[in-house]
């Protein structure tokens, strides 16, 4: 505790942070970066487009409008990191001659097979109290591979934050109106929350595109319903042995139905996808655009394929991963000035 900012609260996941105390990216990634004097900033400016040198083959300069004004970055390495969608929008709207479909598009694949996790947000009433505050720090792999009576994979099973009374005014505003206080602190007392994930599948027409004027349209259909089912169906049948009422799942917030749409993403991947062949894939092993020398991308767009849990950590080893290559070739073209000069 002395050493840490975070000061145990019960309002933690699902509520900003007053106190700075969480392991987020700004906490442990952008503040640290930024008592680095190499390392700038920008703010309330927004990237609006990628220019390249006559040839096609290299990023000259990033556009940028910032407050009311546009400005241009140039580089010798340019690495993007917008998430699934703005990355892909980025480069689509890119587009120019050497490139009529939009940069590192020349297969057809920036901004397809666009992926978010099948989840599901559901609580159950346990029989004793449930006095936990960090309850998201609990989840189970037994059923994410086929077995089990299934001959595909199932998903990941995880606790989600703890559910206060607040929260179900805000989430079911109308069906709580009435409702005494304390008949919602009896429910948040005694509840138990689980979130379930299954992958979504890359499917090509599944996918992020733009038009004219630069707005963004996301064309999607859902995918693998049958294991997010059967999913449900295996936390329903261990609530028994839970000690958990056995008829008490619920899904947990009103705006999410029986299952988080699209409009509720939270790990969104697979627009800009790497791999071996420039013809099925955008980018190469190192994330390096195939037709761009000096692009690389490192958000979860360069996934082939999601998983069923969070991606953040393959995200981080991926871009440190690309970091140490990003080093290398800097290192060598040091190198190789210092010797032609």
């Amino acid at each position: 505790m002395p050493y840490s900012a975070c000061v145990r609260c019960q309002d933690c996941d699902g509520f900003p942070c007053a106190v700075h105390g969480k392991s987020d990216a700004d906490v442990l990634g952008v503040r640290p970066a930024l008592e680095h004097s190499n390392v700038e900033l920008l703010t309330n400016a927004q990237v609006v487009k990628l220019e390249t040198n006559a040839d096609g083959t290299a990023v000259t300069g990033v556009v940028v409008e910032r407050a009311g004004v546009r400005e241009a970055y140039s580089a010798e390495l340019v690495v993007l990191a917008c998430g699934a969608a703005n990355t892909a929008k980025l480069l689509l709207v890119s587009a120019n001659d050497k490139h009529p479909q939009g940069l590192a598009n020349g297969s057809d694949q920036v901004g397809r097979n666009y992926m978010f996790h099948n989840s599901q947000a559901v609580l159950a009433l346990s029989k004793d109290e449930n006095p936990t505050i960090f309850q998201k720090t609990l989840g189970l792999n037994d059923f994410y591979f086929s077995g089990n009576g299934h001959d595909y994979p199932l998903g990941n099973i995880q606790m989600v934050g703890k559910s206060q009374a607040p929260m179900f005014h805000g989430e079911k505003p109308v069906q709580t109106k009435l409702a005494p206080h304390w008949s919602l602190e009896q429910v948040a007392r005694h509840a138990i929350d689980f979130w379930l994930s299954t992958e979504d599948l890359p499917m090509p027409e599944n996918r992020v595109t733009v038009n004219g004027e630069g707005k963004l349209t996301l064309t999607y259909k859902a995918t693998n319903d049958k294991p997010k089912t059967e999913l449900f169906k295996q936390l329903h049948s261990m609530l028994g042995k839970l000690h958990i009422e056995p008829d008490s799942l619920f899904h947990r917030f009103a705006y999410m139905k029986n299952e988080i749409p699209v409009a509720g993403v939270a790990h969104q991947a697979g627009t800009c996808r790497m791999g071996a062949d420039p013809a099925t894939s955008a980018l190469n092993a190192e994330c390096r655009a195939h037709e761009l020398d000096n692009l690389y991308v490192v958000d979860t767009s360069v996934f082939p394929s999601i998983g069923a849990v969070n991606p953040a950590l393959t995200a981080m080893a991926n871009s440190l991963r690309v970091g140490d290559h990003l080093l290398e070739r800097m290192g060598a073209q040091v190198e190789a000035a210092a010797v032609s000069s």
